[in-house]
């Protein structure tokens, strides 16, 4: 009797340690791929969607998704942008600056600027239907860059030589192991001005100002919220939860809006280091606004 007890117990806490991860698995596989309990919340109630820019623009496919994600989403009655960035590449910041055009068709689109909504991160504000900045906010920084390095005398000290076959004289425009000649520098000026032809131009429509005004303007300097509100480049000095209200007014939300916001998924260096630590590297390493790339980045 004694031995059968034995078993009945062990079996008992076999099937008592199965059960407990099952639930385990069950609860991780369920925040992994189910909505969050605010996303849940939305298909109840009238909401105000949250998409964060965050970081040096270079791919805005995640943010595109989320834009058309709630603009599709009826129980989703305004979005806001919120922020906080320093630029980037050009063509994701005019993927999301598109995007954000479309999604403001549907639905009121607010821009909320955090510490920083520079160049780029600027860009994609004005396709908003309103921008608001605190009065420290950094932004402007309307232009292009692209800058090269050359180490050819380098090279030239240390007994190193760069053997290059092209197809075109100006396949390697840019490369550090020759002369930037006056040539190379026209092609490149070309660029830089027909990309910034672009972005003021872009701009001007999503602000609703004259391009003229907007390239005055537009010489690369930086200017705090207070400062931009007093060029017209933000529409109100104001928080995230003022950003939020305004929103949710504009969509026609009475009273305090819920906000629903996809989850993040961060990367394991982003988890180490925390999500902000792009805009630190940035802020350590590069001038405050405009990254630096060997392409046109705003």
């Amino acid at each position: 009797m004694a031995y059968g007890g034995k078993r009945r117990s062990s079996a008992l806490g076999v099937i008592l340690f199965l059960l407990l991860l099952a639930a385990v698995f069950i609860y991780t596989a369920a925040s992994l791929i189910s909505p969050s309990a605010s996303l849940i919340k939305s298909s109840f109630s009238e909401s105000v969607a949250l998409v964060r820019v965050e970081g040096v623009i270079i791919d805005g496919k995640e943010i595109i998704k989320q834009l058309e994600k709630w603009s599709d989403d009826s129980s989703v009655k305004a979005i806001v942008l919120r922020i906080v960035s320093p630029g980037g590449v050009v063509t994701p910041s005019q993927e999301i600056f598109n995007a954000v055009k479309k999604a403001k068709v549907k639905k009121p689109v607010v821009a909320s600027m955090g510490s920083m909504a520079a160049s780029g991160g600027y860009y994609i504000a004005s396709a908003a239907n309103k921008i608001m900045a605190s009065p420290g906010t950094i932004t402007g920084s309307i232009g292009v860059i692209i800058m090269f390095s050359n180490t050819e005398k380098l090279m030239g000290k240390i007994g190193l030589d760069t053997i290059v076959v092209k197809s075109g004289k100006f396949k390697d425009t840019g490369s550090p192991h020759r002369k930037f000649t006056e040539a190379d520098k026209a092609i490149i000026q070309g660029v830089v001005d027909d990309t910034y032809e672009q972005f003021i131009a872009d701009v001007a429509e999503g602000r609703n100002m004259d391009i003229e005004v907007v390239r005055k303007l537009a010489d690369g300097r930086i200017y705090t919220g207070r400062q931009a509100k007093e060029n017209n480049l933000v529409d109100d000095l104001g928080y995230l939860d003022d950003a939020i209200s305004m929103a949710g007014k504009m969509g026609g939300i009475v009273g305090k809006p819920d906000v629903v916001e996809k989850k993040e998924e961060l990367s394991i260096i982003r988890r180490l280091l925390g999500k902000d630590f792009e805009v630190h590297i940035f802020n350590r390493f590069f001038l405050p606004t405009g990254t630096y790339f060997l392409w046109p980045a705003w």
